[in-house]
């Protein structure tokens, strides 16, 4: 919609963007907000990229389609594949929709990713008709989206089984390498023209239009190297097209000019143009392409094309096939082969698609729409028509002729231009050859092959080649110097084959030199455009072909003069050779002769006789008469007819004509045997084509005229249809009825002969009206015919209900509807009978002839009467159709009409206008009383006078008083009398027209919603004698894609706001508001962009600002989140579990502003991180819950007391079972000492098994307990064994030791080193260790080596040796090595460990 700009910067990127964009941009931009939906463009074509943030980060980006899917085309019941690779960083995720219809059928449509290619996948199994459709691929990730669309297009499966060997056939083609096998390509490069498409075929390559435009550039390169390389091009003899370069000099010879090279009729070198030295073949175009055709189910669908150029044959195609003539398709040419038809028959809704026509390179597309019929309403099938293209009817034959017309004037203009320039160039070459010295060399154009180049001769070459070369003496040859230096020579030769060749000379690039009295003549070739033809090999090489061309024997203008003795030029028949050699390099020697007399008069050679129109293929029926026909150039031309290679004289079965300048071969009474290859030759030219004779199933003309005449018959009557037929057998015959194929039953026989078929219908029906229609097929062809059925029977009775259109004290008046079905005869008359309510009798009172009415004029005042009616035709009398009771007399007054309409108004007088009133009283209306009444007044006056009834719905009120205002009603008068007023009309001032009033300013919309709008202007100015006052305004919408614009209010508003109200949520709108007032109205004042119905964009962002970010639940029980959110317009909501989509077993309530996530009956495996995503078009906001599933843990197992360090025990524990399903679980220890009664917690939230108790007194007994704790509560306790015992008080005995001091000084070392450590993110970590020394060694704990005793988070402490760090929230930036060092006088020792932190 918007164009694209070249400009820079901010408003060069705005422009870029959608409408609806633009406008939430524009709403951001002033609200603050940044976030936008942007438009972006896909380097894949096709791609539509949404952008949501418009600033990325670096190293991010939004999703894209490295490789978008691609449209198939595939048979019912097979498995269709769609595959894509996307890109986007972070990675996108990837989903699949349709256009039309849902994709929840798991089983059929299944999505798929493949990790070793990088492919996501949707597969679609058995696919039928119904999953035809557009399909695409969304593609997503936080900082955009991607939408890549692509179509499937379900063919009628096939059960022919030639068919199936075709499918299997082509598999196996198809896997080839197709067109990047450089056989295909050689295939291509070296292969006829009509050969394309069966090469195609059989490697599998199906674009046959882009294989021909690759065609054209290889071919053109493969030639400008052969002429880089120096090299001759054309030295095989079977090359269409003939390059030589020798030096400077460059000759193009294109050979084989037929009709499928260059859209020609005839092989004639007067009819290629020249254009400036460009070499051009005419390529075939549409003069009227294929139209787009709607047609109804079981029509026949016509397509037609018209041509530039005749062509035998184009290529029909129908969703990406090639269609080929046959029973559902029906393929045919014109007689002069310039307009082609494609009729598709009994179209289904399969057959919906596009159909191109291909002509060479050239092609054009429609679309076939199929759409139901229904056979509802009629209740039986409607007979088969025939559908073409709607729009601008042509007259094809017409276009086709003037397009002949035109062709034949442009090969006239060119003929003529060729021989004006035939006779220049004979004077001009006689000219230099004059002027030319004894000894010359002369560049000759000869035919290709080994003899190709310019001609070098001397004595000895010429002699040893003349042996070689039959005498040519009658020889005659012909140049003809064309436009832009390009000549066409054919040589003749009587007893030899006649070669034709086209070869482009550039004249001005001839130079002369003069060396020792010799010529030297160098042709210098200028190619500056090559045809793109293809090359050929012949088939019929042992044959006579035009198809290669060789060099002449002999010809009199290459015969080089000879010089005699006594210096006269003569000629010598016995020296009459022209002598050649080969030379590798593109030049050959030049021969030397004496001269013996001018040669300009051995140039000045006639044009020959050349083919003006050629043989075309034709297919004969056996047994019927066939012609071949062409045209020459010439009258007075003989020629002669062959067969498969053999002479063809006249003869019982053959004839043949000649007219003038047409040669005709007529085969009297085809016979197979008559098949083949047909040549003419004349004055060695020749032109071919095929005879194909078949013998498809035929009808006798004579049973045929007689078939095809109705069958009329009564109901209960038999109906027989019988036609006698000839073919080739065997002959498959089928019988239809309304398209329906009929089988023998109860009411059907069918017999079938080899020569006859009839068709019996036993006791018709009147339901068996319709088309019969026979069909036979063979092998070489089909055959309709198409009869009609009637079957007579009475008609039914009249349609109801009967229509009082008077009724009057001496009348009643009625009508009604014909009969639904006359029975095939039409109704010649009506019964019509009467009964007076309450009597029991019937009076027939008459027949009427076959008009559905009747006038009783025979009735009594205020009596009611029935009336029944009975239609009367050929077959019979119908039933009876009774009407309901009809009074005569009744006092029936009319309605009242219509409010009076203001037509115009005057000071002098006021036009006015009403409807009739809608019941008229059961009696005709016989005239109108208007009434008047002036503004403020309450007495009505009349306008006209009783006895002057206004007898149309117009007047003209004259008596009023300028200025004045005035109000009118009027009533209706009937045979009862007058009824009632109508209302009022609308107030209107006696005073000439008032001008309409200006444009409304300042209109813009203020408030908006998704069923609403509000608008508000400013009233437009008064001036005077330009503009008046306006009274009211109208407010039109339409929609984006509507053009018709619609009115908001019926009757004019006089507020200057209006609220457009029923509007569909996201639609787009444009608005114009239109002043008006008694005057007329004002032109519209639209708003410069549309509005699009939804609310003002809104960011979604979460309103419950006390949501719990994490959740503890008893197993088993119900857990239900609800978020509460804001956002415009409605966003999309994701809920996620572990950033993977909640299971099915969770349930997701979504309202306006809130959503709601519940599992009924929680168990352990539901516990994780729950994401709520919401998202617009202004952007998207998320928050997550940590759920945890859980329940009482189980207590730990035995608990054993293991003492390391004397005044400590270690408390050693088995884990309880719960530990592997809960990560959170830690475990509690208390102590209790024998001298005290209360149990204490010496540990808690250990994550470990083990815990070292220190202070344990000598002499006491201590008890311990250990317990298991979760996020849910506390286990029972494990209780340990008993430490320890009282100490028994014996008498102190003091022994004084006589032993040495002991030195109690020891360095630092580890008893308990650390232990690795892993733990949750969020929860806590011990660290642990005992150290021994003396002196007291001094602790210090690291982190990667840097001092944690300063850092306040974390908790140290040293007690009697043991050492302790708490982390309590551990996360990430705590990971890492954990070192700690204890030092004292005597030594330094270190130990270390590794924390990792699992999410």
């Amino acid at each position: 919609m918007w164009k694209r700009t070249k400009n820079t910067g901010a408003t060069a990127n705005r422009q870029r963007f959608s409408l609806v964009h633009r406008y939430i941009q524009h709403f951001n931009e002033v609200s603050g907000n940044k976030s936008a939906a942007i438009h972006i463009r896909s380097k894949t074509p096709g791609v539509v990229i949404t952008q949501y943030t418009i600033n990325i980060p670096e190293g991010k980006s939004t999703p894209d389609f490295q490789c978008k899917p691609n449209p198939i085309t595939i048979e019912e019941g097979k498995l269709a594949v769609f595959k894509a690779v996307v890109t986007g960083d972070p990675k996108p995720e990837v989903s699949w929709r349709r256009g039309k219809g849902n994709m929840s059928d798991k089983d059929k449509f299944q999505s798929k990713y493949d990790q070793s290619t990088g492919e996501y996948i949707l597969e679609i199994h058995k696919v039928s008709a119904a999953e035809t459709d557009v399909y695409k691929c969304y593609v997503v990730n936080e900082y955009g989206k991607a939408v890549g669309t692509t179509t499937l297009n379900v063919t009628e499966a096939s059960t022919n089984p030639s068919d199936f060997r075709k499918l299997l056939r082509k598999s196996k083609e198809e896997r080839r390498d197709g067109e990047t096998d450089e056989r295909f390509w050689d295939a291509m490069l070296n292969a006829d023209r009509k050969d394309y498409e069966c090469i195609c075929k059989e490697f599998g390559v199906t674009d046959l239009h882009l294989i021909l435009k690759k065609l054209e550039e290889k071919k053109a390169a493969r030639v400008q190297n052969e002429c880089k390389n120096g090299a001759i091009p054309n030295e095989d003899t079977n090359k269409k097209y003939n390059l030589k370069c020798a030096g400077e000099a460059k000759d193009l010879s294109i050979m084989d000019l037929m009709q499928r090279d260059t859209g020609l009729n005839q092989v004639d070198a007067e009819e290629i143009h020249f254009l400036s030295t460009e070499f051009k073949l005419s390529n075939v175009d549409f003069v009227i392409k294929i139209q787009e055709i709607k047609a109804q189910e079981r029509e026949d669908a016509l397509f037609e094309c018209v041509l530039t150029h005749p062509l035998p044959k184009i290529t029909w195609m129908g969703k990406g096939s090639v269609l080929e003539d046959g029973e559902k398709y029906s393929i045919t040419v014109s007689d002069h082969k310039m307009i082609h038809r494609l009729l598709i028959k009994d179209c289904k809704l399969l057959d919906k698609g596009i159909y191109s026509a291909v002509a060479g390179i050239t092609s054009c597309s429609a679309w076939l729409v199929v759409e139901t019929e229904d056979d509802s309403i009629s209740g039986k099938k409607k007979p088969r028509k025939t559908t073409v293209a709607r729009g601008v009817w042509t007259d094809l034959e017409k276009v086709a002729k003037e397009q002949q017309i035109k062709n034949q004037e442009e090969m006239e203009k060119i003929l003529a231009a060729v021989k004006a320039k035939y006779k220049a160039e004979q004077l001009k070459e006689g000219n230099i050859l004059k002027n030319r010295g004894r000894d010359g060399e002369i560049t000759a154009v000869t035919g290709p092959g080994k003899n190709t180049g310019a001609v070098k001769g001397n004595p000895d070459t010429a002699n040893s080649s003349a042996p070689s070369e039959p005498n040519q003496s009658k020889e005659k040859a012909k140049i003809n110097k064309l436009k832009g230096g390009a000549a066409v020579s054919t040589l003749n030769a009587s007893g030899s084959e006649t070669k034709t060749r086209v070869q482009v000379i550039d004249n001005a690039n001839i130079k002369k030199h003069a060396k020792s009295g010799q010529a030297d003549f160098d042709r210098l070739t200028d190619l500056n455009e090559p045809a793109s033809e293809n090359k050929t090999n012949d088939s019929d090489e042992n044959e006579d072909s035009t198809e290669q061309v060789h060099p002449p024997s002999c010809s009199k203008q290459s015969k080089p003069p000879q010089e005699g003795n006594n210096g006269e030029s003569t000629r010598s028949k016995e020296n009459n050779e022209c002598d050649e050699a080969e030379d590798t390099t593109g030049s050959a020697t030049h021969t030397r002769h004496k001269r013996q007399g001018p040669l300009i008069e051995d140039l000045v050679i006639e044009p020959e006789v050349q083919f003006v129109c050629g043989l075309s293929d034709v297919n004969a029926i056996i047994d019927e008469t066939a012609e071949l026909t062409c045209k020459l150039s010439s009258e007075d031309c003989e020629g002669v007819w062959f067969r498969d290679g053999k002479k063809i004289l006249p003869d019982d079965n053959f004839t043949i004509t000649r007219d003038g300048a047409f040669h005709k071969l007529v085969i009297i009474k085809c016979k197979e045997e008559h098949s083949g290859k047909y040549r003419f030759e004349a004055d060695g030219r020749k032109t071919e084509a095929m005879i194909n004779v078949k013998d498809p199933p035929r009808f006798d003309p004579n049973e045929l005229s007689s078939f095809i005449a109705p069958v009329t018959v009564k109901v209960g009557q038999n109906a027989i249809f019988k036609l006698c037929f000839v073919g080739h057998e065997p002959i498959k015959i089928q019988w239809y009825r309304d398209g329906e194929e009929l089988q023998d039953d109860n009411n059907t026989k069918i017999e079938k002969s080899a020569g006859h078929s009839r068709l019996l219908l036993i006791r018709c029906q009147r339901k068996d009206t319709g088309e019969i229609k026979i069909k036979l097929k063979n092998e070489h062809g089909f055959i309709e015919a198409i009869s009609q059925l009637v079957v007579l029977d009475k008609p039914t009775s009249p349609s109801g209900p009967a229509e009082v259109t008077e009724g009057s004290p001496t009348c009643i008046e009625f009508k009604w509807r014909p009969p639904k079905d006359d029975g095939g005869s039409p109704v010649i008359r009506y019964i019509v009978e009467r009964q007076q309510v309450g009597r029991n009798t019937w009076k027939k009172i008459g027949e009427i002839p076959g008009v559905p009415g009747y006038r009783d004029t025979d009735v009594d005042h205020g009596r009611k009467y029935y009336y029944r009616i009975r239609a009367i035709t050929a077959e019979g009398t119908s039933e009876v159709m009774e009407t309901d009771e009809m009074q005569a007399g009744t006092l029936a007054f009319p309605g009242p009409p219509a409010p009076p309409m203001v037509v115009s108004a005057y000071d002098h007088c006021i036009n006015l206008s009403w409807a009739s009133p809608s019941n008229t009283g059961g009696s005709r209306i016989l005239g109108y009383i208007l009434e008047k009444r002036k503004k403020g007044s309450n007495l009505w006056t009349v306008v006209n006078a009783n006895d002057e009834l206004i007898k149309e719905n117009k007047y003209a009120v004259k008596d009023v008083v300028a200025g004045m205002e005035y109000e009118f009603r009027v009533t209706a008068i009937n045979l009862s009398g007058a009824g009632e007023f109508s209302n009022p009309s609308e107030f209107v001032f006696a005073r000439d027209p008032k001008k309409p009033p200006g444009k409304v300013t300042g209109l813009k919309v203020t408030e908006t919603s998704y069923t609403h709008f509000v608008l508000t202007w400013n009233k437009p100015k008064e001036k005077p004698d330009i503009q008046d006052e306006a009274k009211g305004y109208f407010v039109e919408i339409r929609q984006i894609d509507c053009i018709d614009w619609s009115r908001c209010n019926s009757t004019a508003i006089i507020t200057t706001t209006f609220s457009v109200k029923g509007l569909k949520p996201m639609d787009m709108y444009w608005v114009r508001v239109i002043a008006t007032n008694d005057g007329g109205e004002s032109a519209p004042e639209e708003l410069a962009n549309y509005v699009l119905a939804m609310p003002s964009p809104v960011r979604p962002k979460f309103t419950n600002h006390k949501m719990k970010s994490f959740v503890v639940v008893r197993a088993g029980n119900s857990v239900r989140i609800t978020i509460n959110f804001e956002a415009s317009p409605q966003p999309d909501i994701i809920w996620l579990k572990d950033n993977v989509l909640v299971t099915k077993r969770v349930t997701i309530s979504n309202s306006d502003g809130s959503s709601q996530l519940l599992i009924p009956s929680s168990e352990r495996s539901d516990s994780g991180i729950y994401s709520i995503l919401v998202k617009n078009l202004a952007g998207q906001e998320t928050f997550s819950t940590e759920v945890r599933v859980t329940d009482d843990p189980k207590p730990p197992g035995p608990v054993e007391l293991v003492e390391n360090v004397p005044g400590t025990v270690t408390v050693i524990w088995e884990a309880s079972p719960d530990e592997k399903r809960d990560d959170r679980l830690h475990y509690t220890v208390s102590k209790l000492d024998s001298t005290k009664r209360t149990w204490t917690t010496v540990a808690d939230r250990l994550f470990n098994n083990k815990f070292t108790v220190c202070n344990i007194m000598h002499g006491r007994e201590y008890h311990f307990r250990v317990y298991a704790k979760n996020d849910m509560g506390i286990s029972a306790p494990s209780e340990s064994p008993t430490w320890g015992k009282e100490k028994k008080k014996e008498k102190f005995v003091v022994h004084v030791p006589t032993s040495k001091e002991c030195d109690l000084q020891c360095a630092p070392t580890f008893i308990v080193p650390l232990k690795l450590h892993t733990a949750p993110k969020g929860y806590e970590c011990y660290m642990t260790c005992a150290v021994k020394g003396n002196p007291k060694p001094h602790i210090t704990w690291y982190r990667n080596h840097i001092s944690l005793n300063t850092n306040t988070n974390y908790y140290i402490s040293n007690t009697c040796g043991v050492c302790s760090m708490l982390i309590l929230r551990v996360g990430p930036r705590d990971m890492g090595e954990y070192t700690i060092t204890a030092e004292n006088a005597l030594g330094r020792v270190e130990c270390s460990t590794i924390l990792s932190v699992r999410e």
